[in-house]
């Protein structure tokens, strides 16, 4: 089987809409926004095999309780197992960095969020109320062996203190260690845009990180981005309807509202790759601006913010921008997976990208 080098896809000549990349193209792009990885790759007794991470995405470099941000989810499939959706829709507010691991992982990743946030900040269920804990999944099962439960506490704790704003790993590391897309090697994809406001005359940023893990082969829209390749590769067997975890983070000064906008447009790139939401798809999308911080504690009665006004036609690039970014970052789990070998024995490999 031929090898060949993991690189994003505008590297390869493929060009994703007409906005503008971010200098590096991630989701870091965004200033302050940091990602971290754990990847756990060992073999097991018996043939299994510990194909599998942590991926964790923080708002900024401080602690995300004391200073929460703008935020909201979006349910595009609800065939997903995550914690914390449900309080960050009520209040608005992103209090936690952003865990993604594989489906029997969610609670050690939570409780490992949970214990970092809880060394962090010692008034938390003591002289203030609780924290809630963000945390997605999808299932890697085909490569992982899911129920040895290998994904700890530690992990996580690991993969948030690893966090830097330096571009993203991509493809086959953390949470998208033993990920499937389209019936070859996925995982954790990331790009960005630049708008431009024309009023104002400012400049904003979006990002995108995915964890891909969804689709069959015959779905997959590849004519519209590999020319002339020639399809040799084996399908990873029996597919599943799999899963994506779809992560926006913006500086643009959005409150949750115009945030639940923006991530409805994240199932448009989804839906350009292929993806038709197939009934056991976990497709979720959670937004955050990093634009206004929240303090937890507050002596004043009002909390006084700007925002992008949505008549400014900025909004309307921005939603131009999320579908562009959603598309990419998927296109670039894609194109920076590596062939990848895991329980029983089964090896799956990536996309034939030109």
């Amino acid at each position: 089987m031929s090898k060949q080098q993991p690189m994003k896809v505008r590297a390869r000549g493929i060009q994703i809409g007409t906005l503008s990349t971010g200098e590096n193209n991630c989701i870091t792009d965004v200033a302050n926004v940091r990602v971290g990885h754990v990847t756990l790759d060992e073999p097991l007794e018996n043939g299994e095999y510990a194909a599998t991470g942590v991926t964790a995405i923080l708002p900024h470099s401080g602690n995300p309780f004391r200073e929460k941000v703008a935020a909201a989810s979006y349910v595009i499939n609800g065939f997903g197992k995550t914690t914390g959706l449900i309080q960050l829709d009520e209040l608005g507010v992103l209090e936690s960095p952003i865990m993604l691991t594989n489906t029997f992982g969610v609670p050690a990743v939570t409780e490992g969020a949970l214990r970092w946030l809880l060394d962090q900040t010692p008034e938390i269920g003591d002289t203030t109320g609780t924290v809630n804990i963000v945390t997605g999944e999808c299932n890697d099962s085909r490569l992982n062996s899911i129920r040895e439960l290998s994904v700890t506490a530690d992990h996580a704790g690991q993969a948030i203190k690893k966090a830097s704003a330096h571009p993203s790993e991509e493809g086959a590391v953390g949470a998208g260690k033993g990920m499937v897309c389209f019936g070859y090697k996925g995982g954790i994809g990331t790009s960005s845009r630049v708008i431009h406001t024309k009023q104002s005359n400012e400049s904003f940023t979006i990002g995108c990180l995915v964890l891909s893990n969804f689709g069959k082969r015959e779905e997959f829209e590849s004519s519209r981005y590999i020319k002339g390749a020639s399809d040799t590769q084996p399908n990873a067997p029996k597919p599943a309807d799999g899963s994506i975890m779809i992560v926006l983070a913006t500086d643009a000064p959005l409150d949750h509202r115009q945030l639940k906008r923006v991530a409805k447009r994240a199932g448009i790139g989804l839906a350009r790759t292929g993806s038709h939401y197939s009934n056991g798809s976990g497709d979720i999308v959670i937004a955050f601006s990093t634009a206004h911080k929240f303090p937890h504690e507050k002596s004043a009665s009002l909390e006084c913010v700007h925002l992008l006004r949505d008549s400014d036609p900025a909004l309307n690039e921005l939603f131009q921008a999320t579908a562009e970014v959603t598309e990419e970052a998927i296109l670039n789990s894609l194109s920076q997976a590596v062939e990848t070998t895991g329980r029983k024995g089964l090896t799956v490999y990536p996309a034939p990208f030109s």
